[in-house]
Order: C-alpha cells, then structure tokens, then sequence
C-alpha cells in the first residue's frame, strides 16, 4: 500500500480514534451471523431446508423494509438514542428467535420472529459511514479523505461477512449453530451500545427544528439516488446468485464443506481491493468507476457459468471477489455526494437495503433455479444481473456535486465556515460586492 494512501487511513482513524472501528466492527458482525447461520440454524432444528430459506429469507425482508426507516430515526433525532434502543431490542429478538428455532415452534412463529430479528437490527454499517464521513467533512476533510472513509467501511463489511460464517461453521462443529446466536446477542447488546455511546456520536445529531424540519418539508432526493439504488439492486441479484451457484456446484461435486471457504476467498480478494481503492487519483472520478466497476463485474462473472471443478471454482471466485467492494464503495459514494446531509443516514440505509433485498430474495429464486438447471443457470442469472447493473450505470448521466446546507436553513453547527461570516465581510468592505467565495460553504 502507498505511503499516501496510509497516512490517509491514519488520518481517518486520527479523528475518529481507534476504538470506533472496533466497536463498528463487532457490532456490525452479527448481522452476518444471522444472516448467513439462519439457513443452517432453521435447517438444523427442523429438519427441512425449504423452512430454513423461507426464515431466512423473512429476516432479510425484515431488515431491508426496516433499514430505511432507522436511517430516518437518526437523521431526525440523531444516531445515539436510536442505536442504542435498537441494539437492545435486537438482542433481545436474536434471542427470542435462537429460542424458537430450538424449540422447533411452527414454521409462521419463526417467520415472525425472524422478521423481528431482521427489522431491528440497528443498521452500524451503513450509520458508521454516515457518521464517520459527516465528521471527516466537518473537520475539512476533502473527497479523498472521504473516499478513504468509504474504503475502510467496506472492507469492514467484507470481512465481517468472512467471519460470520466462520463464527456459525465453528459454533456447529463444537455443538450447534445456537451458540453463534447467543454470541451475536451478546456483541450487538455490547458493541452496539458501544457505537452507540462513542464520543463521535454527538457528529451525528438530530436535524435542526423550525419550519423547514416540519412534515413534509424534507430536502428531495435527485433523480440520481434512485438510479445508484437500483444499480447496488442489482448487484445484490449478482452475489446472491453466486451464492446460490457456488452451493449448489460444492454440492454437485461431494464438497458442500469447501462453500465457506469458497465464500472467505472471496471476502478477502474484496477486502485487500476495497482497502486499496484509497489510492485511485481524483481524476478518476466516481461515475467512471461505477461504470468499470459494474463492466468488470459483468465479464468476471461469466467464465462461473461453465466453471465445473473445485479448483477452477477457487481460481474464478477469487478474481470475481476483486470487483465486489469497488463496486459498492462506488455506489456508497456516488449516494454520499448526491443527497442532502439532513437524510445521509437515510440514503446509505437505503443503499444498503437495496442491496441486501436483491441479495436476500434472489437466493431462494437462483436455488431452485440451480436445482432445476444446474449451478450454471445460477451463474447466468447473476451474469445478467451485471450487465443490467452496467447498463444502469451507463444510463446516469452525471456525476452531481455534494450538496451544501439547504438555502431555507442556516448552516450547521458543527461545519465551521472556512471564510468569515458574511457580516464581518461586509464590516471590512461595506461596498465591496459578495462573490460566491464569501458564501458559507
């Protein structure tokens, strides 16, 4: 790694100190335990894996359709007081539902718990990028900073979503996949509450009050958003059928047991390409990435569909894992520079559900497509998936610039103006014309 590029994750860490990441982290952990252990869980004390899916696939519905929501909380009463309540009561759910799959309770009890479980997960991910790029901005920190933020965070995803399966394939060798449970329990209760009382908290309060907060007076969202949604949508559809493919081949060929390691090579591939993507020069700029990203993808995803051994699997996966975190850091920045401050919560929330959606509902549709047709149908379904991504990404037209604070409302508290206020300006100069530079930024 260049030595620019780590004196800027110094820089990061320097203002945000090293205990958030670690509690970031931990506390973002077991939403990939739940997530990746639910199928094995459920599968488990049933006995039947269209069961398991199914309860898996409701927590992810459950985090998707609430993942927004929460985002919206923080933005509107900052992210302390939501964190908190919400990594509480999301102990309290992976309990309940841990409890109930053991207790074999009917498939519709689990569905609902599992939905609870889902829906109550206090979203650290996507509020650690919102808080950590927030206060990288208030301290002047510039678009690399920024970008380095993004990188960071999205290596954490990967290796989270490395460990989390690790962490449920340990728990059932020593005894049963409920341990795990218990363990994501007890990190989001304690790490959870961790972000959530950190110092750089206070970054992430509430909007202000007064007529432009009232109902329905929110800052509206370029048309931009939505296409960046769509794209991480479908690239959601991409992983979860390759998720599927790379099951359903493991199976196939008498090695179910190498899926996990298959998945960690991946992760790491991502992890070491997303922690490098610090380093790319400004001039290539985000609209460009998105569209090389998503081009990538959509190439290094086809040579899967004829992949028919184990070792050709690890030698494709492993390339294909080097497009997955540029493609998301991009689509995390491109929804950074494009909404309103007052709902960056929300919007990266909202990223994220988008992706999590596509993921979750296309591995039960792409399983049964590669029960039916092979792994290689999977494969394909993921590929078309891509090319629609890339052709998302060719459809935006611009890159938009970062909004500044909305002209009805002064300017944040906690974003010091990098010139003198407008009334000193004018004491020095009381004829001289305001030009754009005096403006508050």
């Amino acid at each position: 790694m260049a030595r620019g590029t780590r004196d800027a994750y110094r820089t990061v860490i320097g203002m945000t100190g090293a205990l958030l990441p670690v509690v970031s982290f931990l506390g973002r952990l077991p939403v990939a335990v739940i997530q990746f252990g639910s199928v094995l869980l459920v599968t488990k004390t049933s006995g039947s894996l269209a069961t398991g899916g199914g309860v898996a696939c409701a927590l992810a519905l459950g985090q998707v359709g609430a993942g927004p929501f929460v985002g919206r909380l923080a933005d509107r009463h900052g992210q302390r007081a939501v964190v908190l309540v919400l990594s509480l009561v999301n102990a309290a759910a992976i309990a309940a539902y841990t409890a109930g799959a053991v207790a074999d309770l009917p498939t519709p009890a689990l569905v609902a718990l599992g939905v609870l479980a889902g829906a109550t997960v206090p979203g650290v991910g996507p509020l650690a990028r919102a808080r950590v790029v927030a206060l990288i901005r208030a301290r002047g920190g510039d678009e690399r900073l920024a970008g380095t933020v993004l990188s960071l965070e999205s290596t954490m995803d990967e290796l989270s979503f490395v460990l989390g399966p690790a962490l449920v394939g340990l728990a059932s060798v020593v005894g049963h996949p409920a341990y795990a449970f218990g363990a994501a329990a007890l990190l989001v209760a304690v790490c959870g509450t961790g972000f959530a009382l950190h110092p750089t908290g206070r970054t992430a309060r509430r909007s202000p009050r007064g007529p432009a907060r009232a109902r329905g007076a929110r800052p509206l969202l370029p048309r931009s958003v939505y296409v960046v949604r769509v794209g991480l949508l479908f690239l959601g559809v991409l992983l979860g059928a390759c998720g599927a493919g790379i099951t359903a081949l493991t199976e196939e060929l008498g090695q179910p047991g190498q899926a996990g390691l298959v998945y960690a090579a991946m992760g790491v591939m991502s992890a070491v390409v997303g922690l490098s993507m610090a380093a790319l020069p400004d001039r290539f700029g985000l609209l460009a990435r998105w569209r090389v990203a998503t081009a990538a993808a959509a190439l290094l995803s086809l040579p899967l569909v004829w992949t028919d051994s184990l070792a050709a699997l690890y030698g494709v996966v492993t390339f294909f894992g080097a497009v997955y975190a540029p493609n998301l850091i991009t689509g995390f920045a491109l929804t950074e520079r494009s909404v309103p401050p007052q709902r960056l919560a929300e919007g990266m929330t909202f990223a994220a559900s988008a992706f999590v959606g596509g993921q979750a509902v296309t591995l039960a549709v792409a399983g049964r497509l590669a029960e039916a047709h092979g792994p290689g149908a999977a494969f394909a379904l993921g590929s078309a998936a891509a090319a629609a991504a890339f052709t998302v990404a060719l459809i935006a037209r611009h890159e938009p610039p970062r909004h500044g604070p909305p002209r009805h409302e002064p300017p944040r508290q906690d974003l010091p103006p990098r010139e003198p206020p407008r009334s000193e300006a004018r004491a020095r100069q009381p004829r001289a014309p305001v030009t754009p530079d005096a403006a508050t930024p």
